[in-house]
């Protein structure tokens, strides 16, 4: 029998580790509430459909495909067979499979909308967090199966927007005490301008795909991939000369209007920058000429978020302004903005920064010792008690020595053991030990809660 495992790209949560996620999930569930988002939640799989041709060239080649029921059926199989071979050529075929797992959550939201776009409120607001699939190559800080939190405010086209998911982020990673990061943005618009300025706003794609490719593959490959793309040595001059702009925002938008002097896109999105900056002052945003996002649906400000820098990790969190995302489903003029939060870098991060309070892996506050089988007994219903006053804890279910009980209350790190003999519970009282200080006290049982809440609210939040 073959050892066991799980897919490649995919992981196992131990208790730590889940209660070390559900901090950063609650804090950013928290932010989302107090900005107004409200929840949501779409299926894991989605209609092939539905995401094909949505995430460019590079991104359907990534999406998880789901075979069709019943393939190995008879009556089923010439059809399996075609879908095969016309799969073996590149192509996606109904005969084979008409769903995928979601790629991202941002499709999901805009197919909701499209859906639903009669019986909502707009502006809405919505967050999500749940699952994605990726078919990627694993590595660090890349998964096939991750956990994606994204806030989206579709029905709305003020740059008010995207000012506060900027300050949403800077709440956020305050809060979870990564000061050291960098919120980057940049416009769509200047690209698509860069794009018009080479002879051709169909270029956009294939220039931004490439340009996305900066920080992994440098400077001179990335000249390679444009000249792939029947770029001119001049045309792609022009686009080095973009990408080795530099200096203080203030002096890369000076750049910028002097490379594109005639370009009404350009003034547009200079503009939407400016401004968004301007409702921004004192958050640490650094327009980022080079920054591309090379999905095709963004249109406007696009965002990226970078990790200390004492921290080697990719992009903690991106999104932008998709001002026509419900137009792939035939509902036309709902403008829209999202932000989405890398959970599982945000993690990595503050794992390696020791980012994580002590007092998360405390869930339980007292363990009741196993004493005896009378003991135990009696002792139950004041376990209860507790339980009901909304302080954990438990009981040892066996009978044990002393000694591996109290390790298994060390273990588990649980402060306090409660301790009950036949004198004790002759005299309806217990002895309440702190297990990390080694102190001891004789209370009556009937104090027992009161004790419990007082040291509680002793302990670190």
């Amino acid at each position: 029998m073959s050892k066991p495992g799980i897919p490649q790209g995919t992981r196992d949560f131990s208790a730590e580790t889940v209660k070390k996620r559900n901090h950063i999930l609650s804090t950013i569930r928290r932010n989302f509430e107090l900005y107004g988002f409200q929840p949501l939640e779409t299926p894991a799989m989605e209609n092939l459909e539905t995401l094909m041709g949505k995430y460019g060239e590079e991104g359907d080649k990534l999406i998880f495909k789901i075979l069709n029921n019943g393939l190995y059926e008879t009556k089923n199989q010439d059809k399996a067979r075609e879908g095969f071979e016309k799969a073996l050529t590149g192509k996606n075929s109904p005969l084979l499979t008409e769903r995928a797992l979601k790629y991202d959550l941002t499709i999901p939201f805009a197919r909701y909308v499209a859906m639903n776009h009669g019986q909502l409120t707009f502006p809405y607001k919505r967050y999500q967090i749940q699952p994605v699939w990726r078919a990627d190559r694993p590595q660090k800080g890349r998964y096939r199966e991750f956990t994606q939190c994204d806030a989206d405010i579709v029905g709305s086209a003020s740059l008010f927007n995207e000012a506060e998911l900027a300050a949403l982020y800077h709440d956020v990673f305050t809060q979870l005490g990564l000061k050291g990061y960098k919120l980057m943005v940049n416009s769509r618009k200047l690209l698509s301008a860069l794009a018009e300025a080479c002879g051709n706003k169909e270029l956009l794609t294939g220039i931004t795909v490439a340009i996305d490719k900066l920080d992994k593959i440098g400077l001179e490959k990335v000249k390679e991939a444009l000249k792939e793309l029947t770029l001119t040595e001049p045309q792609v001059q022009l686009i080095e000369n973009y990408l080795n702009i530099d200096g203080s925002n203030d002096e890369k938008l000076e750049s910028i209007a002097r490379l594109f002097p005639e370009s009404a896109e350009a003034r547009e999105g200079l503009t939407e920058i400016k401004t968004l900056l301007q409702l921004t002052i004192g958050l640490p945003i650094i327009l980022d000429l080079t920054l591309a996002r090379g999905l095709n649906y963004y249109t406007g400000i696009i965002f990226e978020v970078k990790a200390p820098e004492t921290v080697q990790m990719g992009s903690i969190g991106g999104g932008g302004r998709y001002d026509d995302l419900t137009g792939l489903f035939g509902v036309q003029g709902i403008p829209g903005v999202g932000i989405s939060f890398g959970v599982d870098r945000i993690y990595d991060v503050m794992e390696a920064l020791q980012l994580f309070p002590d007092h998360l892996q405390t869930a339980t506050t007292a363990l009741f010792l196993h004493m005896g089988n009378e003991e135990s007994r009696f002792v139950f219903p004041w376990v209860q008690v507790l339980r009901h006053q909304q302080i954990a804890c438990e009981l040892y279910p066996e009978t044990a020595k002393m000694d591996k009980q109290l390790k298994y209350a060390d273990k588990k790190r649980i402060p306090f053991a409660v301790i009950m003999g036949s004198r004790e519970m002759a005299n309806e009282t217990c002895i309440v030990k702190n297990l990390q200080t080694g102190d001891q006290v004789n209370i009556p049982l009937n104090e027992l809660t009161t004790y419990f809440l007082r040291e509680n609210s002793r302990l670190p939040n």
